[in-house]
């Protein structure tokens, strides 16, 4: 019964490294390499793969509620913040974006696989809302608008420091989610 197995194993084997001739080109430097490396011979077919997320209406919806909800946000904040010279309230509006960003991707990271509820959270919250919230073309325009009043090196400052604030504020954003899921899964001292 052993050497049946063995045989049958081998047969499979061999019937593969058969087919792997069938779909594989001579290479001068390398021998023979297979077609498309990242595929196998039992890979899923068009017909049987699940349809990729981008093209179901359902993760389409979540992230269009999510980009009207930010962007109205993004709108009513821009409305309260002053902004003379300087574009303070879209300033506000990045830096805190990429904050939230940071942390809630850094959380959904820690907690598991991008699937069913957190894949959820991240396209309705991150994908949606905070693309609507947070603005680079609004900067820009800002800028070229602080530039164009007369301001050239305010424009600038306001460009570069905006950038570097914002790429700052969403490394501060995944640290404190990491220190903060770090001391959630910290084991708790007996006090006795």
């Amino acid at each position: 019964m052993a050497d049946g197995s063995y045989q049958t194993a081998r047969g499979r084997k061999a019937r593969a490294l058969e087919e792997k001739e069938e779909t594989s080109v001579e290479s001068p430097n390398y021998g023979s390499l297979p077609v498309d490396s990242d595929i196998e011979v039992d890979d899923i077919t068009p017909s049987t793969a699940p349809r990729p997320v981008h093209l179901q209406w359902r993760y389409v919806a979540l992230v269009a509620l999510g980009g009207a909800i930010g962007t109205a946000a993004r709108v009513t904040l821009s409305m309260i913040i002053p902004s003379d010279v300087f574009p303070l309230g879209i300033f506000v509006i990045n830096v805190t974006g990429a904050f939230a960003l940071g942390v809630l991707l850094e959380l959904l990271i820690n907690f598991g696989p991008d699937e069913g509820h957190r894949r959820r959270l991240r396209l309705f919250i991150g994908t949606g809302f905070m693309g609507g919230y947070t603005t680079y073309s609004t900067l820009a325009v800002g800028t070229a608008q602080v530039i164009v009043g007369g301001h050239p090196w305010i424009g600038a400052f306001y460009a570069l420091v905006s950038v570097i604030t914002g790429a700052a504020a969403g490394f501060a954003g995944i640290a404190v989610a990491a220190e903060a899921h770090r001391w959630g899964r910290a084991p708790k001292r007996d006090e006795s």
